[in-house]
Formats: C-alpha cells, structure tokens, sequence
C-alpha cells in the first residue's frame, strides 16, 4: 500500500532537470537548456548571485533559489516537496554539470527515493573536457576528482587509485597544484604521463602535457594560475622504482621558499605534503639554523 501511494504522488509530481552551465565560455550554453530555463518556475542554484549573471545575460527572469552544500540537508527535503506538488525544478552548479563535487546528487537521489523523475540537461563538463584534448587514452577512466584537504587521506586515495589502469581524472585549484603534483609523483612515480588543462574554454585556456615529473619542474618555475584539470595516465602494469623519497622537511621547505614561496605558506606547504605537524617543520628549521 505504501508503495503504490508513493507511485502516485510520483506521477503527479514534477521533474527535477540536472541543467549544465558554461564552465566559461558562454556561447556553450545549449538552446534547449536557456529555453527550459526561461519556462520552469524555480531553479535551484549553487550561488544565485553567479547564477543570476548567467540569467542575465541570456534575458532569462526565473526565480532563484539557494541549494548548496551548507544547506542540502534542510533544503533538499523543502525540494522534493515543491517537486511532489507537481511543479518541475531546475538545479544548477556554478559551471558544468551538477552532482559532480557539488551537492546536486544529494538532491537528485532524494528526488529517485521519492519517485520524482529526473532528467539531465546536458552540456559542459570539465573533466570530460580535458579529457578528450589530454591526447591519453579515453576508453576508460576513473573520475577522482578533488583530492581530500589532509595529506593523510590524499595517500590514502591515491594509494587507492595508482594501480588502476585507466586515465585518472584530478580536479585541483591553483594554490594547490605544486603540493598536488609532488602527492602524484609520491604516489604514482614522476614517469607518469599527463596533461594540465586551465582555464577550459576561457582566453587563456592552455594544456601543458609531458611527465608528472616534467610538469612539476615547470610549475615550480610558473606560478599556476586558474583552475585546472588534471589527467594522468593509468598504470601501465610495470613496476617503477619511487620516484620521489620522503624529503627532509628542511630541504622541502627551502626549496619551496627558493621557488617563491613565504616562509609561512612553504612550511604550510612542507606539512602538508609530508602529512607532519607544521610545528615540527618549525621546530625542524630551528634546529637547521642553529
């Protein structure tokens, strides 16, 4: 009984539309998705002020609302009853496709529980992107996305994913990208090939490809700016000698300040990517210095 009273209020509920968005380029907006923009009731939107740019520029007037990950848990339910009374919705990250690394796949799978169809608007998608100018395998791949904050749970995803042999998909923000690169190289070795993608259809789009040891070299002498793509290739079945051993916090650190760093953010930096307590890089340099 509980299951075919569930089935109605389905039927006569709405649709929740998974809408992409312009990871840059405005013009990669699709007809059919301004037009479903326009015609719904509500969308629910990552950041309604980035959001309502968007809006704007296309003469769109819909009424946004909020629905990002601080609120999902008391908004997404408030949702689901707006879909159930029959009015379909629209959901929307700040750039690509929404419910990957942001919350609309929290309310994508409250929508299925409740038995409300869902149904993709699709368009842009980083990773997918990059992947296909990466000019490294395609057939397969793992989708990680952004690496955990703790250098203790980046081993351990890596750890996780190195012995896969399809291409590796990485997201990762400027101001982590030379930590990143030295966890991937700990991790998978410096032979690795792989291509950086930034700024994806943006004018100052680039790709810098080559091994994970040659794209470390080059970041440590070019500061990254953007945001970037990174995909690495799988593991081809032959063991390698580590490429990297566990630095000295010291030598990391000098290094890090020799490449432009402060001495704060490269001690933040040492800690980070050797997953010890950044006093003891302090305490370490200390003693160095003495």
């Amino acid at each position: 009984m509980k299951e075919q009273q569930e089935e109605k209020r389905g039927a006569a509920a709405g649709t929740l539309y998974l809408c992409a968005t312009p990871i840059g380029n405005l013009e990669d907006m699709t007809y059919r998705a301004v037009r479903m923009l326009g015609e719904v009731e509500l969308i629910a939107a990552e950041d309604t002020r980035h959001t309502r740019q968007l809006l704007t520029h296309f003469d769109i007037h819909t009424k946004l609302t909020s629905y990002h990950e601080h609120n999902k848990f008391t908004k997404g339910p408030e949702l689901v009853e707006w879909l159930l009374q029959g009015h379909d919705l629209i959901c929307v990250s700040d750039a690509g496709l929404p419910g990957i690394c942001d919350p609309g796949s929290h309310l994508a799978m409250l929508a299925i529980e409740a038995g409300i169809r869902v149904s993709p608007l699709p368009g842009c998608n980083a990773g997918l992107s990059a992947l296909i100018c990466s000019g490294l395998d395609t057939t397969r791949f793992t989708f990680v996305g952004f690496l955990p904050k703790t250098a203790k749970k980046q081993k351990e995803v890596l750890a996780e994913v190195k012995d896969h042999r399809e291409t590796l998909i990485f997201y990762e923000a400027p101001h982590h990208l030379r930590a990143t690169l030295r966890q991937l190289i700990a991790a998978l070795g410096g032979a690795r090939r792989a291509a950086f993608g930034r700024e994806l259809t943006k004018r100052f789009e680039e790709f810098h490809r080559g091994t994970l040891q040659e794209l470390a070299d080059y970041y440590d002498a070019q500061e990254p700016r953007g945001e970037y793509v990174l995909i690495v290739e799988g593991f081809s079945g032959e063991e390698t000698e580590p490429e990297v051993q566990q630095k000295d916090p010291v030598a990391l650190c000098r290094e890090l300040m020799a490449a432009g760093l402060g001495k704060k953010d490269a001690m933040r930096e040492t800690a980070k990517t050797l997953g010890i307590a950044r006093r003891d890089v302090y305490n370490a340099l200390l003693q160095a210095d003495s």
